[in-house]
């Protein structure tokens, strides 16, 4: 028992925190090794005195106030859990920001408090690195934000200028003339630029944690209706069969995130799918909705898997070109975290490849009505329509590339560049003509506003198509479909761009 008493002692004196206890008057009645060395103090200093001498002088009227709200609830708690700063001082004047844990002690007849004291002085410096750093991962956030808000306006615009003018080169070029190919090669590489660029700025919004998912009831099948209506023509361009399943469901989630999951997945299957099909099916079970995107193409090798959702990663595939920069499923991996699902991927080198997408099941309903089915139009080579355009557009050099392509393609078109230059030719508007108008104009009105204002004047649902550089944020802007209009993204592809006019223009 003395062996056992020695060895308390030791450990009450040099205990890793000071320990001191004082009464119920706030006199010091013990004050162990560590304190004394902690606050610079012999034992015949410390025990007898107030332990106000150990609080700086500009504290000690808001100390004695705690201790006297303490002392009616003596309980073991922190001192100061509720105050910032919280400073101890030493007998040479210097102060130190403390920890103070509190804890009554009763010997049967008194009541005591013993004070556990710890110097916080470095503990603080790494909050106080800690605080400076999270300020400046903010400001740097915050500072993308603004990046990709300027990226998704100025580097898309010169893009959509070049991918237009490009586009009538085209159109002008026989195919028999020799430089025929250079122009179409030409066309291919600026439609790879537009994919990479679309691709960065994606990976780089979702990557900085400014989005925030916004959940609302999702029907499937228009879900469907919508990449059915995006990729048909490039599936028919290939000769592949692009199929959906039949179906009433409903998901509670994104639309926008969950949007642009499945186009990446279906546009990633399109792309590596030379012959056969691209197909969207779903089942049910214990652990929820299962969508699967399966395709026919070339496949991934097996020990290629493990790294396809890696950023910048791309499968070698002997005699496939290689395009894009490998981050369409890298924006899976981040969507599908953002909105709480699991993807697989299964393959076969030579024979097609399943991504798998798991929904839980509190996500997902059944009773979504089947939307009519329509045909998606394929971009044709030249207008067939009476169907005169009116564009709305600020950008000199895309308003002028817009203009010959739209010419070339055999349209008759009036442009403007402002609302208010626009607002006689709107005023006349004629049944079937088509508004083309950037969402993003310079002044206080956005296209969408003229396209409410344009239909409110008339009377009747004027179509039109809405473009934009920052889709995601104009479609969450717009949350609801919007009859009779359909919104791109530039730099806008000119099949998509053509396949909305010919469906718009013939409904």
């Amino acid at each position: 028992m003395d062996k056992i008493a020695s060895i308390s002692q030791q450990l009450l004196q040099f205990s890793p925190d000071a320990l001191i206890v004082v009464d119920f008057e706030g006199i010091i009645l013990f004050a162990n090794a560590t304190s004394r060395a902690l606050f610079g103090y012999s034992r015949e200093q410390l025990v007898g005195q107030p332990i106000d001498m150990l609080v700086p002088e500009r504290f000690r009227f808001r100390h004695g106030a705690h201790v006297a709200g303490y002392l009616r609830d003596p309980t073991a708690r922190e001192m100061g859990a509720r105050i910032i700063d919280l400073y101890a001082c030493r007998a040479d004047g210097s102060e130190f920001p403390a920890g103070i844990r509190l804890a009554p002690v009763n010997d049967g007849e008194k009541t005591f408090v013993a004070a556990a004291i710890r110097d916080m002085t470095e503990r603080r410096a790494i909050n106080d690195a800690l605080v400076a750093a999270r300020e400046e991962a903010d400001r740097a956030n915050m500072a993308k934000s603004r990046f990709l808000a300027t990226a998704s306006h100025d580097l898309r615009q010169p893009l959509q200028t070049i991918r237009l003018l490009n586009a009538s080169l085209l159109t002008m070029t026989p195919e028999s003339a020799e430089h025929y190919d250079l122009v179409r090669r030409q066309q291919s590489a600026i439609d790879s630029a537009s994919r990479m660029l679309n691709s960065l700025l994606d990976i780089t919004r979702l990557e900085s944690g400014t989005i925030e998912p916004h959940v609302d009831s999702i029907n499937l099948a228009s879900i469907y209706a919508d990449l059915r209506r995006e990729y048909e023509p490039s599936a028919l361009a290939k000769g592949l069969r692009l199929e959906f399943s039949s179906t009433t469901r409903v998901v509670a989630s994104d639309r926008i995130l969950f949007m642009q999951l499945l186009q990446n997945i279906v546009g990633n299957a399109l792309k590596y799918t030379e012959q056969g099909f691209v197909t969207v099916w779903e089942s049910v079970d214990a652990d929820g909705l299962l969508l699967t995107v399966e395709d026919s193409g070339c496949g991934i090798p097996t020990d290629k898997l493990d790294r396809i959702f890696d950023e910048y990663y791309q499968v070698d595939q002997s005699g496939t070109q290689r395009t894009g920069v490998g981050l369409g499923l890298a924006i899976v991996r981040e969507v599908s975290r953002l909105l709480g699902y699991s993807v697989a991927v299964t393959s076969e080198h030579g024979r097609g490849t399943a991504v798998r997408i798991r929904i839980p099941p509190a996500q997902v309903g059944t009773d979504a009505p089947l939307p009519e089915q329509t045909t998606v139009p394929v971009a044709i080579s030249h207008a067939t329509t009476s169907c005169r355009i009116v564009l709305l557009e600020d950008n000199d050099s895309v308003r002028a590339a817009t203009e010959l392509f739209l010419t070339l393609e055999g349209y008759e078109i009036e442009s403007a560049a402002s609302v208010a230059e626009a607002e006689a030719l709107l005023a006349n508007l004629r049944p079937g003509d088509l508004l083309i108008s950037d969402y993003h104009l310079d002044g206080p009105l956005t296209g969408l506003d003229v396209l409410q204002q344009v239909r409110s004047q008339h009377q009747y649902e004027v179509p039109a198509i809405l473009l934009s550089g920052d889709l995601q944020s104009m479609m969450r802007v717009v949350k609801t479909a919007i009859p009779r209009c359909r919104f791109l993204c530039k730099p806008v592809d000119t099949n998509a761009l053509l396949a909305a006019m010919a469906e718009l223009c013939g409904s």
